[in-house]
């Protein structure tokens, strides 16, 4: 006979193991985990999703920090920076590439407006761009907005990944 010999036994969820070993008897009891609760990571752009992620209506706008003096040049490289490390990378994705390709042309007042804009939770920012939301009245006739609603669409197909830092 071999030095081992297995005799399994299966149950509903139990599942019971018994080892034969040198006339020695050992049972060892393990269980089967039971069915799979509700994912808590919920995908983006799900009904689920869009709801969990709303901001109160009646949230304030956030208040900015103030920066006095900064110069213009200073601005567009912070800008870059914020838009690219957002903590969402669907965030992270589309504004990134929406300052790579819009952000340089910018004049110093359109500057100040994606700057408020940055200050706005992320997926505010992701559902407001998407038209998976309706952004409040303070952003109700934005044309940053309606720049990135546009960046948004994608109407040329351009394959987009994260811009290199450089």
């Amino acid at each position: 006979m071999s030095s081992t010999a297995a005799l399994i036994r299966l149950g509903r969820h139990r599942c019971s193991t018994r080892l034969l070993t040198h006339s020695t008897t050992s049972t060892r009891a393990f269980s089967v985990s039971a069915a799979r609760s509700a994912d808590p990571w919920l995908l983006p752009n799900t009904p689920e999703h869009v709801e969990k992620t709303t901001s109160p209506a009646d949230a304030p706008a956030p208040t900015p920090l103030p920066r006095p003096g900064e110069p213009v040049a200073q601005m567009r490289a912070r800008l870059v920076y914020q838009s690219r490390k957002r903590g969402t990378l669907e965030s992270d994705l589309l504004l990134s590439t929406f300052a790579q390709e819009r952000l340089a042309t910018m004049d110093e007042g359109e500057l100040h407006e994606f700057d408020k804009l940055m200050d706005e939770p992320d997926w505010d920012i992701y559902y407001w761009a998407t038209g998976k939301r309706t952004p409040p009245e303070r952003w109700a006739n934005s044309r940053i907005l309606d720049k990135l609603r546009e960046h948004v669409r994608n109407e040329g197909k351009v394959v987009r990944r994260m811009p290199d830092l450089s």
